[in-house]
C-alpha cells in the first residue's frame, strides 16, 4: 500500500478506532470511517488533513451498507466488537456475524488487505466472549485467507474501559465495588500484558503495509506482565485511593457477575462484572498461549509504552486532591 490509498475502518469512532484513524492519516492514507451515526462523529474529521477523513453511514447488520462503504477501497480494518451484550448488540451479532459479513464483502470486491481485531485469549473453548472472537477469526479467514488477525491483551489509554473502570471503583467502592471493597477474582493471580492503544494502532498500520503479515495471527502484548492484583494496586497507588482488596473465589464471583449482568441489562450502563468475565479471569491473558502466532515485534513495533509511563497521565483525575497535589498515602 502507498500514501493516498483508501482504508475503510469499521468501528473507527471507538477507543481503539480513533487511534487507528489518526495513525493511518498520519501516514498519508485516506480514511473512510463506516459508522452508524456519522452526524455524531464530527470530531473524527479533524484527525487528518482537510478531506483526508470521510464519514459514511453503515450498519454491520445490513450487508448492503457494508458493501457501499467499501466502494473503491484498497484495504479494510474491522474494529467492531462488544464485551457486553444488550439486545441485538450481542457476541454472535457483532463478534462473529459482523466480522464475517465485512470479510465477505471485502473479498467480493477483491480487497486483500484486511485487518480483523480479535482478542488475546480467543479460543474454541472457554468464556463465551473468547469463543465468539475465535469464531469471528475463523469466519474472516475462511472468507478472506489473506486477512491479518490481531489479538491484543488489555488495551490501555486515556479512554480505556479497564484502568478507568477500576479507578472509578477505587474512588467509589461502595457504589461500584463490592461492599466497599475491590474484589480480587480468583485471588488476583490472573496474568495480563497490557498494551498501549497507540502501539495497537501502529500494529494495525504495519499489518496493512507488510505483505508478510497477510494470513497471519499476531498476539499483541506490552513490555511487562502483571497479575490482576498488581494492576489493581497500580490503580490504587496512582489514584491515591486505598480500598480493601478482598480475594473472591471464582465460584462465588460467577453468580454475582451473572446477576449484575442481568440487572445492568435493564439500565443504560455497562455492568461492573459479568459471569463471562469471571470465566475469562480463569486464564492468563499474555502473549505465548498460541505457539503458532506471531508477536507485535514481528510487525516492527518494538518501542512499547508501559502503564507506568502512560497511566499517570490520565488516572490523576481520580485522585482526591487533583493532579498536582502531593499524595496523602504514598505507596
Amino acid at each position: 500500500m502507498s500514501a493516498g490509498d483508501l482504508v475503510v475502518v469499521f468501528g473507527g469512532s471507538g477507543f481503539i478506532g480513533k487511534q487507528v484513524v489518526r495513525a493511518l492519516a498520519k501516514r498519508g492514507y485516506r480514511v473512510r470511517i463506516a459508522i452508524r451515526r456519522p452526524h455524531l462523529g464530527a470530531e473524527l474529521r479533524v484527525m487528518g488533513d482537510v478531506g483526508q477523513v470521510q464519514l459514511v453511514q453503515a450498519n454491520v447488520r445490513f450487508p448492503q451498507s457494508i458493501d457501499a462503504a467499501l466502494e473503491e477501497a484498497h484495504a479494510v480494518v474491522n474494529l467492531v466488537s462488544t464485551m457486553y451484550e444488550s439486545g441485538n448488540q450481542n457476541f454472535e451479532t457483532l463478534n462473529v456475524e459482523a466480522a464475517q459479513a465485512i470479510a465477505e464483502a471485502a473479498a467480493k470486491r477483491g480487497i486483500t488487505r484486511i485487518v480483523q481485531m480479535s482478542a488475546l485469549g480467543a479460543a474454541p473453548k472457554g468464556a463465551r466472549y473468547a469463543r465468539s472472537k475465535y469464531r469471528g477469526e475463523r469466519a474472516v479467514l475462511a472468507a478472506a485467507p489473506t486477512a491479518t488477525i490481531l489479538r491484543p491483551s488489555v488495551v490501555f489509554g486515556p479512554e480505556d474501559t479497564f484502568f478507568n473502570r477500576f479507578a472509578e471503583m477505587a474512588r467509589n467502592p461502595w457504589l461500584y465495588g463490592m461492599g466497599g471493597t475491590m474484589p480480587l477474582i480468583g485471588g488476583g493471580k490472573t496474568k495480563f500484558q497490557p498494551i498501549f492503544v497507540g502501539d495497537v494502532a501502529d500494529a494495525v498500520v504495519a499489518a496493512l503495509s507488510e505483505r508478510e503479515a497477510q494470513g497471519r495471527v499476531y498476539e499483541l502484548g506490552g513490555p511487562r506482565t502483571y497479575t490482576f492484583k498488581q494492576l489493581l494496586q497500580f490503580v490504587c497507588d496512582e489514584t491515591d485511593r486505598h480500598p480493601v482488596m478482598l480475594p473472591l473465589a471464582s465460584v462465588i464471583a460467577h453468580p454475582i457477575g451473572v446477576i449484575a449482568n442481568w440487572v445492568f441489562g435493564l439500565l443504560p450502563w455497562d455492568p461492573p462484572l459479568t459471569g463471562d468475565q469471571v470465566t475469562m479471569l480463569k486464564r492468563d491473558n499474555i502473549v505465548g498461549a498460541d505457539p503458532s502466532a506471531h508477536t507485535i515485534q514481528d510487525l516492527g513495533v518494538t518501542s512499547l509504552e508501559s502503564i507506568e509511563a502512560i497511566g499517570p497521565s490520565y488516572l490523576w483525575r481520580f485522585r482526591p486532591y487533583g493532579q498536582f497535589q502531593t499524595k496523602q498515602n504514598p505507596a
